[in-house]
């Protein structure tokens, strides 16, 4: 708690994503304004939310912690990897590019999921998380094809 807060947006940027990496749900929820626009791409359909909770739009600190808790809770440790295509910068904009491999706890299917994240970052603080990703990869691990 006593570390410096990063405030441009690629250092933000790079502390969620070593958070992230790092597991520390606490840690990464505070990099986040206390309110934001975060939103994951999904369907609108019901197809395969059951099985995927962690997966829906969020607007609080509170909620992004509860999002990296969850997305854990539903993942086998140690199996997983991120592997970072890209980090553009524009201003408070950032969009990080790569790919995500996993493993479903109930199932034990393995995915892989391409993925880009905007994010924006606005006095030191991310305000904006929006995720677009391979859904479908993420629905069949958890409810199969």
């Amino acid at each position: 708690m006593g570390e410096t807060m990063p405030t441009n947006t690629r250092a933000v940027v790079e502390e969620l994503l070593r958070c992230i990496g790092e597991g520390d749900a606490g840690r990464i929820a505070e990099l986040y304004a206390e309110h934001g626009d975060w939103k994951l791409a999904w369907p609108e359909t019901e197809h395969g939310r059951a099985a995927t909770p962690w997966i829906r739009h969020r607007s609080t600190r509170s909620d992004a912690a509860a999002h990296f808790r969850e997305l854990a809770e539903h993942h086998v440790p140690g199996q997983a990897a991120t592997e970072i295509e890209r980090i553009l910068i524009d201003g408070n904009d950032a969009v990080v590019l790569g790919e995500i491999r996993q493993t479903a706890r109930p199932t034990g299917r393995s995915y892989r999921a391409r993925f880009a994240l905007h994010l924006t970052v606005e006095n030191g603080m991310i305000t904006r998380h929006h995720v677009y990703e391979d859904s479908l990869a993420v629905a069949q691990a958890f409810t199969g094809p």
